[in-house]
């Protein structure tokens, strides 16, 4: 740990730092996955979904920022690089073969639910560490995704192009 005069206990911090990492590598891997689907998508609503995808990639890449700089904050290193991610995301892999619209939006909604549900655990995780800070930050990130799993799901209500 790096020394700051952040008055939380070295061991709190120690545990946020860790559940940050866990939590930025798992968001490392849904913006890279978020990428292939706005490069692979095809269909009828392919330009929409393009510019969504876009901008679901815009809210994670924000979301990670926040996680690693709050790890950061606290003292710790922030381990956002791709292949930790690779070993330590708790995602499902992005099924690589799909091309559909439909496809994509249900690839995606499904790990941003998955990371959603992630981020809402570590949210009681941090309350109950005494880290309202922490928790803070997993609260923004919760309603952002929130946000970006319903402009996606909005997409499969119309069924399949």
């Amino acid at each position: 740990m790096n020394k700051t005069r952040n008055d939380l206990p070295e061991r709190t911090r120690l545990k946020m730092v860790e559940l940050l990492n866990a939590r930025l590598a798992d968001a490392v891997d849904l913006l890279t996955q978020v990428k292939s689907a706005h490069w692979n998508v095809k269909g009828a609503n392919f330009i929409a979904l393009h510019r969504l995808f876009d901008e679901v990639h815009d809210t994670v890449e924000s979301a990670m920022d926040d996680l690693a700089e709050r790890a950061a904050q606290l003292g710790g290193v922030a381990l956002g690089t791709a292949r930790i991610a690779a070993k330590s995301s708790n995602l499902k892999e992005y099924p690589l073969e799909i091309v559909s619209g439909i496809d994509h939006v249900e690839a995606l909604a499904d790990r941003l639910a998955a990371f959603g549900k992630l981020i809402r655990e570590s949210i009681d995780t941090a309350d109950k560490a005494g880290d309202t800070g922490t928790a803070d930050v997993f609260t923004e990130i919760s309603r952002a995704m929130d946000k970006m799993l319903w402009f996606v799901e909005s997409h499969a209500h119309g069924g399949k192009e």
